[in-house]
This record gives C-alpha cells, sequence and structure tokens, in this order.
C-alpha cells in the first residue's frame, strides 16, 4: 500500500466508501428506470431509457474510481485498522505519556516493600497457594521457600527430572514419571496423618506431637485434581486443620481460580488459609486490576523475576544468587505453642544444605563424600574445603563434628 499521511488515509477512505455506495446505487436507480419504463406509453420509453444509460454511465465511472482507490489503499481493512489506530493514539495520549513517566522513575520503591517473603509467611502462619506461568520461576521459588520452612518436606511432582529436590530424602519425591497412583496414595495417607494428629493432640496436647512438622508441596496441583481422586480433599482438609497440627501445605498452579485448586465455589477459604504469592505477569495484573497501581506494576515489569506479590505486599528477593550469605534464618520449630523456637544465624546456600539434610538425617554423619555424591551445589570443590564448611558450622553452634582429619563428619543437633 501506498504511504499515506494519516489525514490522507482517513480522505481516501472516506472517497473509496463513497464512490463505491455511488455505483451500487447507479446501478439499482437503472433498473429501477427499466423497469418502470416497461409499463410505460410508448412515446416516454426512448427519455427513460436515455435517463437509464445515463445512470448506468455514471455508476460505472464511480466503480472505477472506487477501483482505482482500493488499488491505492491495498488491503481496505488493515487500511482501516490503520485509520482506527491513528485515532485511538490521538485519543489517548495523556495515558501513554503517563505510562512513559511512570516507567522513567526507576528510583520508585514500593512503601511496603518486603524481602523476606518466608517470614512474611510464617508470621501469618498461613500455608502458601503460588500462582505462575512458565518460566517465571515457579520451581526456584518452591524449592526456596521448602529449605526455610523448617520441618520434613514432602513434594508430589509428575514431572520432577532426576536431579530436582535433590537435597531431600528420595522417598518423600512423589510421582516422579507421571505416577499419579503414587501420589494419590500418599495424599489419602496424608489425610490418615492427619486424624491420627488430631486424635494425638487430644490426648496428649501440643508436646504429644513435636516432631511431626511437615511441608508438603503439590506441583501443578490443578493436574493432580484431574489425576488424583484425592488431591481436592487432601488440600482443603489441611487448608482447615493442617494449621493447628504443622501440616503445612503449598499448592501450584498457573491461574488463581478456585476451581484450579480444587474448591469450587469456595474462594473464600482458599484466600483466608494461604497467602497468594503471585509471580509473573499474575502479579502485574493484580497490581493493575486489584489494586489498581500502574506505578507498581511498572516496578514489578522493571524487576523481573525477583519482583513479585504475597498477597497484596510487593517483594523482591534475587533468587539467581540462592544463598549467598544472605540468606534468611532458618525456624527449627517444635510442635504446639510453648515448644522452643531456635533461630540460627544467616547461612549461606552450602551451609544451609549441610544444615537442611541434617534435619531430614538426624542420626546420621554427614561426610564430604556423601555431599559430592547428593548434590552438585559441591562440584568443584576439594573434600578438604567442605570439612572447612562442616568445621564452621560446628563453630557457630549448629550442630556437632564427629571424628578427625580425613574422617571429620558432621551431625544435626539441636
Amino acid at each position: 500500500m501506498t504511504e499515506l499521511h494519516p489525514s490522507q488515509l482517513h480522505q481516501h477512505l472516506q472517497m473509496y466508501s463513497r464512490a463505491k455506495w455511488s455505483s451500487y446505487s447507479s446501478l439499482v436507480l437503472t433498473l429501477g428506470l427499466l423497469s418502470f419504463g416497461a409499463t410505460q406509453p410508448a412515446q416516454n420509453k426512448p427519455w427513460l431509457i436515455g435517463a437509464s444509460v445515463v445512470t448506468l454511465e455514471v455508476g460505472r465511472k464511480h466503480r472505477q474510481t472506487a477501483k482505482l482507490l482500493q488499488e491505492s489503499l491495498g488491503d481496505i481493512d488493515r487500511a482501516s485498522r490503520l485509520n482506527f489506530q491513528t485515532l485511538a493514539r490521538t485519543q489517548t495520549q495523556p495515558t501513554a505519556q503517563l505510562t512513559l513517566n511512570i516507567a522513567a522513575d526507576a528510583n520508585w520503591q514500593p512503601p511496603n516493600l518486603i524481602t523476606d517473603p518466608v517470614e512474611y509467611i510464617q508470621k501469618k502462619q498461613k500455608h502458601v497457594a503460588l500462582v505462575g506461568g512458565t518460566g517465571d520461576g515457579k520451581s526456584t521459588f518452591t524449592q526456596y521457600l521448602s529449605s526455610k520452612i523448617g520441618g520434613r518436606v514432602v513434594v508430589y511432582d509428575s514431572d520432577a527430572k532426576p536431579d530436582d529436590w535433590n537435597w531431600l530424602d528420595q522417598k518423600d519425591v512423589i510421582g516422579r514419571k507421571g505416577n499419579f497412583k503414587a501420589i494419590d496414595t500418599a495424599m489419602g495417607n496424608d489425610l490418615t496423618t492427619l486424624e491420627e494428629l488430631v486424635e494425638l493432640r487430644g490426648d496428649g496436647g501440643d508436646n504429644a506431637i513435636v516432631g511431626r512438622d511437615r511441608f508438603l508441596i503439590a506441583e501443578e496441583f490443578p493436574l493432580l485434581v484431574d489425576e488424583c481422586d484425592n488431591a481436592s480433599l487432601w488440600f482443603k482438609k489441611h487448608l482447615k486443620r493442617g494449621r493447628r497440627y504443622k501440616q503445612f501445605v503449598c499448592a501450584i498452579a498457573q491461574n488463581d481460580t478456585a476451581e484450579n485448586y480444587g474448591l469450587q465455589g469456595d474462594k473464600e477459604t482458599l484466600y483466608s488459609c494461604c497467602c497468594l504469592v503471585r509471580l509473573g505477569q499474575f502479579a502485574r495484573d493484580y497490581a493493575r486490576t486489584v489494586l489498581k497501581n500502574p506505578q507498581l506494576e511498572q516496578w514489578l515489569k522493571a524487576g523481573g523475576k525477583k519482583r513479585f506479590m504475597v498477597d497484596d505486599v510487593p517483594c523482591e528477593l534475587d533468587l539467581s544468587s540462592w544463598g549467598g550469605g544472605s540468606a534468611a534464618p532458618v525456624q527449627i520449630s517444635g510442635g504446639g505453642n510453648d515448644a522452643v523456637k531456635v533461630l540460627l544465624p544467616s547461612l549461606n546456600e552450602y551451609e544451609q544444605f549441610i544444615v537442611n539434610w541434617g534435619q531430614q538425617n538426624p542420626n546420621e554423619i554427614l561426610k564430604a563424600r556423601i555431599l559430592l555424591q547428593v548434590s552438585r551445589l559441591f562440584e568443584g570443590m576439594q573434600p578438604d574445603e567442605i570439612r572447612i564448611i562442616l568445621a564452621s558450622l560446628a563453630d557457630k553452634g549448629i550442630g556437632e563434628v564427629v571424628g578427625e582429619g580425613n574422617q571429620l563428619g558432621w551431625k544435626w543437633s539441636q
């Protein structure tokens, strides 16, 4: 199509429309005159035929004009869209300028920004519903969360790769290779465990369930709802009763509707019992449509994966350098309201992995060769370097060393 100025484009479209409809009108009028002439006396017919010929010739010229304009414009539908877009830009220019101004304020920070979502979640004493699209970092955030929450971690993940969750006891990673039957059975066992904890606490109080804390993670939960009979009930029961018995759950989905979490028509339960963690586009959409805050939306967009929303609170956490000496304290808690809670000092990612392993294997001695076998995190390290880390943990009062020299190991102890 010939490049035209927007004003010319609009004029050409108007001319094309008028010429086209004029040619159609001339054709209709010609047919009308001929039909009318057929019923008139012979002396009137020459005049009517002449008028028909003139009208037809006018229509032909208008049709030719329309054809030339069509060739000039090319695709009429595309030209119409361009014409509308030009008008829209003219009418919405102030809004567009406002958006640019917001994006340009790179120094703006939300007044209620948090940098430790784990602390926020633990203070709320709620479960976690994690929402994000493909590539938004759901798996990374979940693995980070599982390393910080404390208690025994159990993962239901039908798509887990061999190196996923490699710091956990592999019997606690359930459903690999699409084994939904194993997930369904395990969820049924979780419901039985929850009932047992209710009885234990009823008979012996909070002390009776000390050490039974668990953090249960369900990857791609809508798929589990479709494939596992126990999934919906599993989630609902834990939302309503699990917190009191230290059975916390994290369900992961790509949408925050109640139906995706097996809670048809019960969104209130989802919002009252869970911290909603929204990643990527879901966080930005929430800021724009629910919070009505375009400035927050632009801030989230500028930060990529490290910025997201936890409930109505903006959060910034860079997991690209997970650990790195800035990890949050790890809270080790027993059951009950009177249980002692020990806050460990900030750990780097190597120390954090060792502590997590020790919590999962409290009676076993951890040695350098074991770490080199179970995690790629320590690849490239010499055994002596790993033993230095083990000894430094003991020096901080975290666990204890067993043996010495090449036989030095480390064991978790509270």
